[in-house]
């Protein structure tokens, strides 16, 4: 990690709080884990039922942090009016995590070589910090993962299964994912790549649509994922995600 420079303002974040009430509101959102199934699970589907399709087991490790990554997180202080911060316990970021890929921890995926790389949600592999505009219900999240591969296996990954069926308990949920042939700007030596997602799940008058736009970097083995999410059909708030991610970012790279 580089030094340190001056004018930053890097404050010993403080410990989690209780959300306040308007966070506890996102249910389906971020903290449920419901987010696949929050259509399916008040439906009736049609159709004969159909055997889940295989996950693919993987060889590859999640990584661990040598320090305490909540650390680096962006302070919710520092999050951007409307946005009301607040950094997730570790038991809530095992769920909030997951529903960012779109694939919750248990799915089976199809094609079968689509599953989400293997994550540590433990504090010494995973952090995050959300920051919710109550009145649109959109939310930008900050979340910190210690990883053991680049981001340039992570963007290969994501070539590589743009469209995935997600399945758990019986109900499918279709994952679309397309990256952006642009990187976002970011210092020397800081690896960057963008792509857009939404998640799709349901029947009829219970489709839920989750719609995400995601700018991520890495820098050594930290990898930052911000991303603005909503279940509306406005544009995402592309200037907001644009100076957390490169707040983010920065907080990181100086350590």
């Amino acid at each position: 990690m580089a030094t340190h420079s001056a004018g930053d303002d890097v404050r010993t974040p403080r410990r989690p709080r209780t959300p306040p009430v308007p966070f506890r509101r996102l249910g389906a959102t971020v903290i449920g884990g419901a987010l696949l199934l929050a259509a399916g699970c008040s439906s009736t589907v049609d159709g004969t039922p159909q055997p889940e399709p295989a996950a693919l087991a993987t060889t590859d490790e999640a990584g661990t942090a040598g320090w305490p990554l909540a650390e680096l997180l962006l302070p919710p202080e520092q999050f951007p009016e409307p946005y009301d911060a607040v950094v997730l316990p570790p038991q809530a970021v095992a769920q909030a995590a997951p529903d960012l890929t779109g694939v919750p921890e248990g799915a089976k995926v199809d094609p079968p070589g689509c599953l989400p790389p293997p994550q540590n949600y433990g504090p010494d592999g995973t952090a995050m910090v959300v920051g919710t505009d109550n009145d649109s219900r959109a939310t930008i999240s900050v979340e910190l993962v210690a990883v053991t591969d680049d981001l340039a296996a992570y963007r290969d990954r994501l070539v590589e299964c743009p469209v995935v069926a997600a399945t758990r308990r019986g109900v499918t949920a279709t994952v679309t994912t397309t990256v952006d042939p642009s990187a976002p700007p970011a210092a020397a030596g800081v690896a960057t790549l963008a792509f857009t997602r939404t998640v799709r799940s349901g029947e009829g008058r219970e489709v839920v649509t989750q719609s995400m736009t995601s700018r991520i970097a890495q820098v050594d083995d930290v990898r930052v994922l911000v991303t603005y999410m909503s279940f509306g059909a406005g544009p995402a708030d592309t200037a907001t995600l644009g100076r957390v991610f490169e707040a983010s970012v920065e907080r990181v790279r100086v350590g």
